[in-house]
């Protein structure tokens, strides 16, 4: 009857295609839940014991019998190392599968607990690897399902009450009658997250912030999907002493002994829900936060949540491997951010006149003072700009609906390649429209107009097709141009070389090609300047939401209203933004009028000389310093008493006018 039992409610498992073939972590590469015999017996697999002494081989190829009543100390070691598995994994498990080694089975247990009525029928999982945040070889997962009757042959004409899947160090539950649980007759289908095997109700990217052993990461379950219909093996109540499942009497680990969250599983005879099934699933959670498909306006918070947890358990495994690699890394970006910091200028800050040169510390204060200064009216438009976004998305969504079109993104393909993304085709037109009036509001400050909400918006609708049409034609260059794989470097320069289109439209009252031409010609001879600069703007705009938002994550706010939160931040890092950017362009102007080009600081014995070799009261001119420090370092590098110390004080020189001049 039990075995009767475990068959007519045999789970269905949804897991993630793997339509690129091996290697893709984004896919499946370890389905189906598999039998253990996939490591037993396996003449790759090592049976070891470690302890305080050091570790020992205690048999190679082990089988059932081997395992029975080992455990701490004892662990299964597969061929690979779990903290560098690039693709090891992927093609072992791939071959054991070809081999007809890896058919699609769940273990099935029927457990009981003192106290309780009815009895849980449980369904495991067992997989070859774990590529997810964590990385560990072997894996344990699975479901279970309750009855409030005493006996399998009871069960057989009842309906189950409830039903739990197993995530992490967790679990979510629902009624059998749920909406959630979806059902084949009398087989629940249920979804393998992708890498981590966490089980879900539904199709979907879960967010995992840590609380109810929900695990800290992104599981996702979305499709494609391909089904899988294990073959359910009842297991025995007890452990036996011999035979093909004398493996339930070990409590070692499943794969290889590793620190932490990277340690090989123990196996489900030594967990808690083994032994107390109903007090254990009293304490799960009932529902699984997902991750909503976008923010507003700006970077989702929970999305950038997913990829940074999954870039920080990264760098935590490659400290786990090499500690001496992920050391040299640490210590490199933080010689990388603060020798950017240090070789810039800061000082002085002076708003006006607004069209000087400035390097890029000067350029983030005096964008800040600025916006301070007229912070209500910049606000005003930033609202403003919210609201405009906010409407065209709902426009979009609605059209989408009544189309019957998913998703918010586009694809391009041709010639084997394929690019796709998920920008917003409306956010795609607003943004530009928001943006240029803030553009407009500097504008008018620069000129002496009066500078306002009302007159920076009534500069945006003569315009408006040109300041549309200028960013989606250099968007669209660019990706055409990153499409052909060759044309990469090249799309590069001329996204720096655009940047500025918006500006001419708005300053100079350019067509679309000319606006396209006068940025590339302000950018001209300061390339390097403008993009060091326009990418620390981009990062300031795309950091500040997701970076406060996350904190939120961890609390009971629901998702979206944490996305929201993000949201409202970027809106109100838009005006600095685009100040920053106008300021920029505005630096680039003056340069170009004056001719000044940003250069290194005099070295010292340069300034004596100017000091002693001109007479007294002929000093040269400021602007005269700068280009004969130039020369200098030219000197040094051809000078005959060259040395390692002054070629590299030649470089911090030559380094320093990425940024500007002191």
């Amino acid at each position: 009857m039990a075995q009767q039992l475990a068959d007519k409610y045999a789970p269905i498992v949804m897991m993630r295609s793997q339509d690129d073939g091996l290697c893709d972590k984004s896919e499946e590469q370890y389905g189906p839940p598999t039998s253990v015999g996939l490591v037993l017996n396996n003449p790759k697999v090592r049976l070891l014991f470690h302890n305080a002494h050091g570790t020992r081989l205690v048999k190679r190829a082990p089988v059932a019998a081997d395992l029975a009543g080992l455990g701490e100390g004892d662990y299964l070691d597969l061929p690979g190392n779990p903290l560098r598995p690039g693709c090891t994994y992927a093609k072992a498990f791939a071959a054991l599968k070809r081999a007809g080694h890896a058919p699609a089975v769940t273990y099935a247990h029927i457990a009981r607990q003192p106290g309780h009525s009815g009895f849980v029928l449980q369904y495991w999982f067992f997989y070859y690897f774990n590529q997810f945040n964590d990385l560990h070889e072997g894996d344990w997962e699975g479901m279970q399902i309750a009855f409030d009757v005493a006996t399998p042959a009871e069960a057989l004409t009842a309906s189950p009450t409830e039903i739990v899947v197993f995530q992490h160090a967790g679990g979510e539950h629902a009624d059998w009658d749920d909406p959630r649980v979806e059902k084949e007759a009398s087989h629940p289908v249920v979804y393998s997250a992708a890498g981590s095997h966490a089980t879900f109700f539904g199709s979907a990217l879960y967010l995992g912030n840590g609380q109810n052993g929900s695990g800290v990461g992104c599981d996702n379950t979305t499709e494609p999907l391909t089904t899988f219909r294990p073959q359910a093996v009842l297991l025995p109540d007890e452990p036996p002493v011999g035979g093909p499942f004398a493996w339930l009497d070990y409590s070692g680990r499943w794969g290889q002994r590793e620190a932490g969250f990277n340690n090989g599983p123990a196996g489900p005879n030594t967990k808690r829900v083994w032994r107390e099934p109903f007090t254990w699933m009293d304490a799960t959670r009932s529902i699984s936060l997902t991750v909503p498909g976008g923010a507003l306006v700006g970077p989702s918070v929970a999305s950038t949540f997913c990829g940074a947890v999954a870039h920080v358990t990264g760098f935590l495994n490659l400290a786990a491997s090499t500690p001496l690699g992920s050391t040299a890394i640490a210590v490199g970006m933080l010689v990388l951010v603060g020798g950017l910091a240090s070789l810039t200028t800061w000082r002085p800050t002076r708003v006006d006149p607004m069209r000087q040169p400035r390097a890029l510390g000067q350029l983030l204060l005096t964008t800040a003072r600025l916006y301070w200064r007229h912070v209500a009216s910049l606000l005003l438009i930033a609202l403003a700009s919210l609201a405009i976004l906010g409407a065209v998305n709902a426009i979009e969504f609605l059209v989408r609906r009544a189309l019957d079109v998913r998703g918010s993104g586009f694809d391009l393909a041709g010639g084997g390649l394929e690019i796709s993304t998920s920008a917003s085709i409306g956010r795609a037109l607003a943004t530009p429209v928001a943006s240029a009036a803030v553009i407009a509001f500097v504008r008018d400050l620069e000129r002496g107009h009066k500078a306002g909400f009302a007159t920076s918006w009534k500069a945006v609708p003569r315009r408006l097709w040109r300041l549309i049409a200028v960013e989606l034609v250099a968007t669209s260059l660019v990706i055409l141009l990153s499409a052909t794989i060759i044309g990469i470097p090249y799309a590069i320069k001329k996204f720096v070389d655009w940047q500025f289109a918006q500006q001419e439209v708005l300053f100079e009252d350019r067509s679309i090609r000319d606006a396209l031409r006068g940025s590339t010609g302000k950018v001209r001879s300061h390339w390097w300047h403008t993009a060091v600069v326009a990418t620390t703007f981009w990062v300031l705009s795309q950091v500040p939401g997701p970076a406060l938002g996350l904190m939120f994550l961890f609390t009971t706010l629901p998702v979206t209203t944490v996305n929201m939160f993000g949201s409202a931040i970027f809106v109100l890092v838009i005006p600095y933004v685009g100040v920053g950017r106008t300021l920029l362009y505005l630096d680039l102007v003056a340069r170009r009028q004056t001719g000044t080009v940003a250069a290194p600081p005099a070295p010292r014995r340069v300034e004596r000389r100017l000091k002693t070799d001109s007479p007294p009261g002929n000093h040269l001119p400021a602007a005269s310093r700068p280009r004969l420090a130039a020369r200098e370092a030219a000197e040094t590098l051809k000078s005959p008493r060259f040395s390692p110390a002054r070629w590299w004080t030649v470089r911090l020189l030559k380094a320093d006018a990425l940024f500007g001049s002191r």
